[in-house]
């Protein structure tokens, strides 16, 4: 474990740099499905950076989904190795590991258990850099957790907590919504000079496939990818929802309805310029996430873009997102929004008359 600690302590970032960056589609590669393309990532990682340790419960048997699955083999147990079960005592650990210097990556098995690491995540790693007057950072940190519904997972292991750690300045939130996404972001995201948390959609971690670049590459944090080009409509998701929003996309497309959809990939700090300037040209904007609807991220979006392009509406934002109970289990597909929501919702707007 201590070979690990090695990078010397400095109040500016140390940070590898980014070797590119990657905003089209990939038509050349390899192969893989999202977990595949997080292992990919850590085992790149890793390679690159003599410092980065990977750790969590159950992380050197390759993790209750195997996305560290033969790390350990291939970078030993001192870099790959299991915590207690104590989701404070993995981020605690691994803010002491960044904040001399090293890269941390911590697991924390679902992100519904993140929460008794809520305190040492939002009151110490966000604020650390802050706190020393940029003497010291944690920069060094990500924490990578699963999140979302998954079909079965009930109360505790359906969550989609991502809200909470956005409205924490210090850190930044990611949510990729494909393999060569989550690759090309979570390698962003460790060698960012910010602590990260990381959420992966987990029910598309083996049914999400497509062509994954291979070797080193990087998607920029904070740029939104515009995944389908139009003029009706702006629909704004990200992570697992945006396999949602495609379906009902392409509904609406064969009825002749442009709908210009848009990933955000980075929650925090979000792109404001694509997607406002995409309202500017479309007119409506509907925002969809598995998270509840009261205090969710989409009355972020909806807010700002009211507040910076209200001229340019020609209906009322609408947002379709998780009901505002507890994660149900045997009325998890009625608790979601779904592509017929989604549909609806983006038909509403596009049909919607002032002067009605």
């Amino acid at each position: 474990m201590l070979a690990c600690l090695k990078r010397p302590l400095s109040c500016s970032s140390n940070r590898l740099p980014c070797v590119a960056s990657v905003r089209r589609q990939h038509t050349d590669g390899k192969s893989m499905n999202l977990v595949g393309a997080i292992n990919d990532a850590l085992s790149i990682a890793m390679d690159t950076d003599p410092s980065a340790c990977l750790f969590g419960e159950d992380v050197a048997f390759g993790g209750v989904f195997r996305a560290s699955n033969g790390l350990k083999e291939k970078f030993g147990g001192h870099r790959v190795f299991n915590t207690p079960l104590s989701e404070q005592g993995i981020a605690g650990f691994a803010i002491g590991m960044a904040a001399v210097g090293s890269t941390a990556i911590a697991e924390i098995q679902f992100a519904d258990y993140i929460f008794p690491a809520f305190d040492q995540i939002v009151n110490e790693a966000a604020k650390y850099r802050y706190r020393s007057g940029n003497l010291f950072n944690v920069g060094g940190l990500t924490i990578r957790t699963p999140y979302g519904a998954v079909g079965h997972g009930g109360l505790y292991h359906s969550q989609s907590p991502e809200a909470y750690f956005c409205h924490t300045p210090g850190l930044k939130v990611v949510v990729p919504s494909s393999p060569a996404e989550a690759k090309g972001l979570l390698l962003s995201s460790i060698r960012d000079p910010n602590p990260v948390v990381f959420l992966e959609p987990k029910w598309i971690y083996r049914s999400s496939v497509e062509i994954v670049p291979e070797g080193d590459f990087t998607i920029p944090l904070g740029k939104a990818k515009i995944v389908q080009a139009g003029k009706d409509v702006t629909v704004v998701g990200y992570g697992a929802q945006m396999l949602i929003l495609q379906k009902a996309v392409e509904l609406l497309e064969s009825e002749g309805i442009s709908v210009e959809l848009i990933d955000l990939r980075t929650l925090a700090p979000w792109d404001k310029e694509t997607v406002i300037n995409s309202v500017k040209k479309t007119g409506r904007l509907v925002i969809s996430h598995e998270a509840p609807k009261i205090c969710g991220y989409a009355a972020e979006i909806a807010q700002t873009v009211q507040e910076e392009a209200f001229g340019y509406l020609e209906a009322p934002i609408q947002r379709v997102c998780g009901y505002d109970t507890p994660f149900p289990l045997i009325f998890e597909a009625f608790a979601k929004p779904d592509q017929w929501k989604c549909y609806d919702a983006i038909k509403n707007v596009v049909r919607y008359d002032f002067s009605e």
